[in-house]
């Protein structure tokens, strides 16, 4: 089976899929766009069990390039998975740890059973990732590390520059 990549300009809290990504900062409580945006359409539910997991596993908070996954309280998703994308550097290569959202993020999407996944273009926001090769490491990743049984995954941009600069690599 072939996962299907799509791209959609519009508002990642208002997908209907399985899972949708949070571009999250490590304390996992919630922060700036994306991130804001999931916690205040998603509810208390999400902050509840992103506080559970910073009281057990994550007391330290989740380490950039990792995932983890929780309610998606009042969102149409069924789940949502964080991830805490590197912020760009122009002295230091993290390339990696940029490929590693996207990676762990589909690995925590199949053993979800998730079938359709939404991601936004981590780290290119506050973070400072310039959006072209943001757009080209996500695009490449995913289409490298495509799970069973995740028979959908979307680009999910906010504006017109970032479907102009996904659409370069899905084309």
């Amino acid at each position: 089976m072939t996962t299907r990549l799509t791209l959609i300009q519009g508002d990642i809290t208002e997908q209907d899929v399985d899972a949708v990504v949070n571009a999250a900062n490590s304390s996992l409580l919630g922060g700036g766009g994306v991130d804001g945006a999931i916690h205040r359409r998603g509810g208390p539910e999400i902050l509840a069990a992103c506080r559970a997991l910073r009281a057990s596993h994550y007391g330290k908070g989740l380490a950039t390039g990792q995932a983890v996954a929780t309610t998606a309280g009042r969102l149409p998703a069924r789940h949502v998975i964080h991830t805490v994308g590197p912020r760009w550097s122009p002295a230091e290569d993290r390339s990696e740890l940029l490929a590693s959202c996207y990676r762990e993020s589909l690995r925590i999407a199949a053993e979800l059973d998730a079938r359709t996944v939404a991601f936004p273009a981590i780290s290119t926001g506050i973070y400072g990732w310039p959006l072209d090769d943001g757009a080209r490491i996500a695009v490449e990743t995913v289409r490298g590390a495509v799970r069973a049984g995740v028979e959908e995954v979307r680009f999910v941009v906010f504006d017109e520059r970032g479907r102009v600069a996904f659409a370069a690599y899905l084309d």
